[in-house]
């Protein structure tokens, strides 16, 4: 079983959709965790209209994405677990061709795919993401190159007797930070050639707020300088490589105090 965790805040427009993506899926042994994060508009009518056993329903006050997926995650009964967010839409083999791949190497433990990024109602490619990495993901997502991560798209093994949990605190690259703690421990990332979401580029998508982006990469910054795994020069580069990312999003957005402050 999949078991696929859906936090969802205020989605009454492409949540039906997301659903119906799940409920197309070429492979059907899977459980659907929605996890209503306080929306006051008509999502949860929604999401408690689907009645198939599979689709399992929790709701709490409104605490961020991180508190939601950790609903999920305390509650998954799949033997294997993916995040899917609730303004996007995986094709019918999605599940399918990342499961098949855990069964070629019994060190994969994370399978990724192709990722189709799509303007608001899927009728246009923007631009398609490959991953292009194979083998333990730490050193890579230290080093942000983009070979390995996209965003939390993932499906993960799931290590018998082990907590999985985000950090609540972070309200932005909360996904890249739980990915790098998993790598810690070990186990290959591996992808399919397949597509496996169509990624909806909504105008109010997390990454565009880039005073939470830079606070989430910061934070990383301070928690990532105590481990042993990590030397001083993996430290500097991934510095490097935030700060010049974070530089050229304040520049696009002609924020030039924030620019060069980023730097200091």
């Amino acid at each position: 079983m999949i078991s696929i965790i859906t936090p969802f805040y205020q989605a009454e427009r492409y949540l039906a959709e997301a659903i119906e993506s799940v409920l197309n899926q070429s492979h059907q042994d899977w459980e659907l965790l929605l996890i209503n994060d306080g929306s006051t508009d008509n999502s949860k009518k929604i999401a408690l209209s689907y009645h198939d056993p599979r689709i399992r329903y929790f709701e709490q006050a409104n605490k961020g994405v991180s508190a939601a997926r950790n609903i999920g995650l305390s509650n998954m009964k799949g033997q294997y677990f993916c995040f899917f967010d609730a303004d996007d839409y995986m094709p019918k083999d999605s599940l399918k061709s990342r499961l098949t791949m855990f069964g070629f190497d019994k060190s994969i433990k994370y399978v990724d795919g192709v990722i189709v990024k799509m303007n608001h109602d899927l009728s246009r490619h923007k631009s398609i993401w490959f991953p292009k990495y194979i083998g333990n993901p730490l050193k890579d997502l230290i080093n942000l190159n983009a070979k390995s991560f996209f965003g939390p798209s993932w499906m993960i093994y799931r290590e018998p007797n082990r907590k999985y949990l985000l950090n609540e605190n972070l309200t932005h690259s909360e996904d890249l930070f739980f990915y790098m703690e998993l790598a810690r421990e070990g186990g290959v990332y591996a992808y399919t050639n397949k597509i496996i979401l169509n990624y909806r580029d909504t105008p109010n998508s997390a990454m565009k707020n880039l005073t939470g982006l830079e606070n989430g990469y910061r934070f990383i910054e301070s928690q990532i300088r105590e481990w042993k795994e990590l030397s001083e020069s993996d430290l500097r580069f991934f510095c490097f490589k935030y700060k010049k990312a974070m530089s050229l999003a304040y520049l696009r957005k002609m924020k030039i105090n924030n620019a060069i402050r980023i730097w200091f």
